[in-house]
């Protein structure tokens, strides 16, 4: 019997090496990797650049304490603020500490306790984020919930504007929901909700956890809209497989935290921290980004093109490098279908598929791992 809670439905794989997008299972059986550790790795497996960093690291000291100055965080710090238009970041170890944090100081700067998200959403399974998360099914035994969290329909801009009023302190919200099939929200949806925030005084915080880091084409996947939010949550793709997340916000906000308002033990590792630096001196290196679009656009016209007529597939989506496949059936099937042609992919929902590669695949990959679902798809059509 294993020691280990069985919270994990864990595939019958167990990794022996990887680079890049394959990895290789003890069996000696080779995968091709879209599934990136779920959007962490978007430089691929092992990345070198990523790997010395990291090296370099330990070789000089692996924890301190954030009572010392920290020039790797502030030079880190100062990447994401340049890329995001914000200004002040506070470091954490993953998502959901990113997105509570953005949740406290969002409390704390406006006064007011409301909190909007929408159905659908995923922010998280720590007891604020888990709240904030409109899928009941990640609460279930949890309860009672914390109070003041409100749900709305994704895209549906009569509820949104109904339900920010005097009492609200943020809206919380995704650019894509990753976890909530591959939905990519509307530019009117957006500026109907900063409208609606700055008349209430509530904060717009866009939860980026997912979809940042380069993972869409662009550092945030804010920029593709005409917005600006007051605050971003990064975690995932930002260290590369380190456990690393950071809260990013507007510079008026840092008085709300101030020293001893927040703080983690081990956030801003300095191990962690310099896996982040070398991903962003990567990704936002000049001509990275435009390879990642060039890529994803090939990704969304050969898929389009591979998958036409198949009498499965309802509707393919998604923006950059986050790609969802609805089908007309529960998907699992398909992903144990595709592992046995050594492909490794996600679901957003019963029925869709989530493709969420390295920014770093190349065209043939891509191309492979279009052949494998349309066999996959196109067989269960003549099933």
């Amino acid at each position: 019997m294993s020691s280990l809670f069985p919270t994990y439905a864990r595939w019958d794989i167990e990794p022996r090496k990887a680079s890049g997008l394959k990895i290789t299972s003890e069996t000696g059986k080779e995968y091709l990797d879209f599934t990136s550790g779920i959007g962490v790795l978007n430089l691929g497996h092992c990345h070198e650049k990523v790997k010395m960093a990291v090296t370099e690291q330990l070789n000089k000291y692996w924890h301190v304490s954030n009572m010392f100055q920290s020039s790797i965080q502030e030079r880190t710090a100062k990447m994401l603020a340049d890329a995001s238009g914000l200004s002040q970041v506070f470091f954490a170890n993953s998502g959901a500490e990113a997105n509570e944090a953005a949740i406290k100081l969002a409390r704390k700067a406006t006064g007011k306790s409301k909190i909007v998200t929408c159905q659908q959403s995923f922010h998280g399974r720590t007891f604020a984020t888990m709240a904030a998360t409109g899928q009941e099914k990640i609460k279930t035994g949890f309860g009672p919930m914390l109070a003041s969290f409100e749900y709305v329909p994704f895209n549906d801009h009569d509820a949104m504007k109904a339900a920010i009023d005097e009492n609200t302190a943020a809206v919380m919200i995704e650019i894509v929901q990753g976890e909530g099939g591959i939905h990519v929200v509307q530019q009117s949806y957006l500026d109907a909700i900063q409208t609606k925030c700055q008349e209430h005084g509530a904060l717009l915080i866009i939860d980026e956890i997912q979809t940042g880091i380069g993972r869409t084409g662009k550092p945030f996947a804010f920029q593709h809209f005409n917005i600006l939010p007051d605050i971003i949550t990064s975690a995932k793709g930002l260290g590369n497989g380190l456990p690393i997340g950071a809260m990013i916000g507007k510079e008026e906000l840092s008085v709300f935290f101030d020293p001893g308002s927040h703080g983690s033990t081990f956030g801003g590792n300095p191990v962690s921290v310099s896996a982040a630096e070398a991903v962003l001196k990567e990704i936002f290196q000049s001509g990275f980004l435009k390879e990642t679009v060039k890529k994803a656009e090939y990704l969304e016209s050969e898929l389009a093109k591979a998958l036409n007529g198949i009498e499965e597939v309802k509707e393919i989506r998604g923006l950059g490098m986050m790609v969802g496949i609805e089908c007309k059936q529960d998907v699992q099937v398909f992903l144990m279908e595709l592992q046995e042609e050594g492909l490794l992919v996600l679901s957003a929902g019963p029925k869709v598929l989530r493709l969420l590669p390295s920014l770093t695949v190349s065209e043939s990959e891509i191309d492979t791992a279009i052949n494998k679902i349309k066999k996959v798809l196109a067989i269960k059509q003549t099933v």
